[in-house]
């Protein structure tokens, strides 16, 4: 059995243009260029932006990334990543209160519980496809945050849990600019993991799932354990993000677990670009810095404009901002070629 599902006959197709695909049919150099400006910029962050406003950058780049992994490479429409992104959340404050953990350790602790929570919830809602795959995430999300409501005694309700430590071996991370550059290489790693997954034959078999399962099936993969396999990975990445979250506002509330919170994080995925991964990363650059600045300016129907922003990419950038400007790229480097 070969380690992708694509035939000599698709091979001869033209590959749709997306963001990965540019990349990897760029020069070394260019790819390395790349590297090394994403590096800059990400170092070079919390020091043109609010700090507070780069850590949420951060946690949300995780989170979209977590969600394009389902849905531009599995083809599958979560609307219940909260329940994982807020989940792990709560464990995440629960143990650097109570436990007193540096707080990787208690992030650590809170994405591997959302991977848990992902495994039932993944068995029995990756048995169905496109909407009803979403109506099935979107109820058990909604169970979660019933849960987590009514389960005061731990999570203290509608108060929430305050107060969540900042604890790393005795450094002093009570700023923000300093609390940045300690969880950028947690964050870098699960982009770096993410990035490795659909790199590698694994991620090959989700694309060919997402474009034939019944291919796929026939070629004898069994198409509901890989995409159970990645929806848990999925729940992890979106796990790291939320429990980052958690300690970069000291605060966590129900609002993590709400169904807004998934919509908001498949409205990144589709602003910066579906199946390009790194697309989740400018979309919630653009999405995060955008909502700071009308607070900022006490514009009080944020949820109107981002909506509006939404609506033009969809109508004008088909593929997302990442997307659309990657395709251009693939033109003019074909055209060069020629």
């Amino acid at each position: 059995m070969t380690s992708t599902v694509d035939t000599p006959a698709d091979a001869a197709r033209p590959t749709p243009p997306s963001g990965l695909v540019t990349v990897a049919r760029a020069p070394g150099w260019v790819r390395y260029a790349l590297l090394a400006v994403g590096l800059l910029t990400a170092l070079w962050l919390p020091n043109g932006l609010y700090p507070a406003v780069a850590v949420d950058i951060l946690c949300w780049a995780l989170f979209a990334v977590a969600v394009d992994l389902l849905l531009g490479f599995t083809g599958l429409m979560s609307f219940g990543h909260a329940a994982f992104w807020g989940t792990s959340a709560y464990v995440t404050g629960l143990v650097a209160i109570h436990l007193g953990l540096p707080f990787p350790v208690a992030v650590l602790a809170g994405a591997l519980t959302a991977a848990a929570l992902a495994v039932p919830i993944g068995y029995l809602a990756v048995k169905r496809t496109g909407i009803y795959f979403a109506m099935v995430t979107l109820a058990f999300a909604q169970l979660v945050y019933y849960v987590a409501n009514e389960w005061r005694s731990v999570t203290r309700g509608e108060n929430g849990l305050q107060g969540v430590p900042r604890e790393l071996f005795g450094l002093d991370l009570r700023d923000d600019y300093y609390f940045y550059y300690a969880i950028l290489p947690i964050v870098l790693l699960g982009l770096a993991a993410a990035w490795r997954i659909v790199h590698s034959p694994f991620g090959r078999v989700l694309v060919g799932i997402r474009d034939n399962p019944a291919r796929a099936r026939a070629l004898g993969y069994p198409v509901h354990r890989y995409k159970l396999t990645a929806f848990v990975l999925s729940g992890f990445i979106a796990g790291l993000g939320g429990g980052l979250f958690a300690v970069g506002h000291r605060f966590v509330s129900l609002d993590v677990l709400h169904w807004t919170t998934s919509g908001k994080a498949v409205i990144v995925v589709v602003l910066g670009g579906i199946g390009t991964l790194w697309g989740g990363v400018l979309g919630a650059a653009i999405v995060v810095r955008l909502e700071d600045w009308l607070s900022f300016s006490g514009f009080e129907a944020i949820g109107l404009v981002t909506g509006g922003i939404f609506v033009l990419v969809v109508l004008l950038f088909r593929r997302g901002i990442w997307g659309s400007v990657a395709a251009l790229v693939t033109r003019w480097w074909a055209a060069r070629r020629r």
